[in-house]
């Protein structure tokens, strides 16, 4: 029975990490160039991630949009342990997004939004098929405060439905996203994928604590047998926390770096219903994420 709440509850991350940071980037941010990197403890294994993101909104009438754009991720694995399988076969992990959003405002400081997200996320070393395909989707109540001079501390309250397959549930899961603007100097926001304090240096400077997850769930083309048992499907699942740094260049355009370390790592080979087959880490490492975005 544990074993069994495990293995969900690890699925369930997936789902809630994807379908949550889609929503963030979907409302907030319209082009995103970011790399990523993990490099293996006590090992010559690293994990590179270079993450591409544009949407374009497209306004229907006043205050309605239609949102159209795409996001990929070419996911590099520099496997240079000896491991009893073909490395060669899941070198690089491909996840390409389309992303398909309606929002309007319902009231002076409510809006409503939904999303379909379709998604291919595969090692793409033959012709794609179904199990390469996965479909997310969500609903979104907004209660956007932070312009409103009237609020005593501004805030953003975001309550949605996500729908995930990757997570293998099969009904919406729930997730919240809460910011408060304390004062000019320092806001803060709880939610999944991640949680964080700010403190503002000026308008162009702030420093950030932080938790939050990362990860991917892919499909292996090329299934492989391993300790006498077939590979179907690879995942990574991370929670880390550290620091982080943003300078805005213009009001909407910004650099970011941040520097973190894991204390969880999983990084496992799955069978096709989704157990865990052969562990490739779960030694907590160093973590950097760097970029530029233009956001909203």
């Amino acid at each position: 029975m544990f074993l069994r709440f495990l293995k969900c509850h690890t699925i369930l991350t997936f789902g809630l990490l994807f379908s949550f940071h889609f929503a963030e980037a979907q409302l907030t941010d319209l082009a995103r160039l970011e790399y990523s990197f993990i490099p293996k403890t006590k090992s010559e294994d690293q994990y590179t991630r270079i993450r591409a993101l544009i949407n374009y909104p497209i306004e229907l009438k006043k205050d309605n949009y239609l949102v159209i754009g795409a996001e990929y991720n070419r996911i590099i694995l520099n496997l240079e342990e000896d491991y009893p399988f073909d490395r060669s076969l899941l070198e690089t992990i491909t996840v390409i997004d389309l992303n398909i959003a309606y929002t309007f405002k319902t009231s002076e400081f409510w809006r409503f939004g939904l999303k379909v997200n379709p998604r291919i996320a595969s090692t793409l070393t033959e012709r794609i098929t179904g199990d390469d395909l996965f479909l997310n989707g969500g609903v979104f109540a907004i209660n956007d405060r932070r312009d409103d001079e009237s609020a005593n501390k501004p805030y953003q309250l975001i309550l949605g439905l996500t729908y995930n397959t990757t997570a293998g549930i099969p009904f919406p899961l729930p997730f919240v996203s809460y910011f408060r603007q304390v004062n000019d100097k320092l806001s803060f926001s709880a939610g999944i994928p991640k949680s964080n304090i700010k403190y503002y240096f000026s308008k162009n400077n702030m420093l950030q604590t932080f938790v939050g997850l990362d990860g991917y769930f892919a499909n292996l083309q090329n299934s492989q047998q391993v300790n006498g048992q077939s590979v179907d499907n690879i995942s990574l699942s991370i929670a880390v926390g550290g620091l982080g740094y943003e300078y805005f260049l213009t009001k909407n355009l910004v650099l970011y770096a941040y520097l973190g370390y894991t204390f969880r790592l999983n990084n496992v080979l799955r069978n096709d219903d989704r157990e865990n087959i052969f562990e490739l880490d779960n030694i907590n490492s160093f973590y950097m994420r760097s970029g530029i975005k233009f956001k909203i």
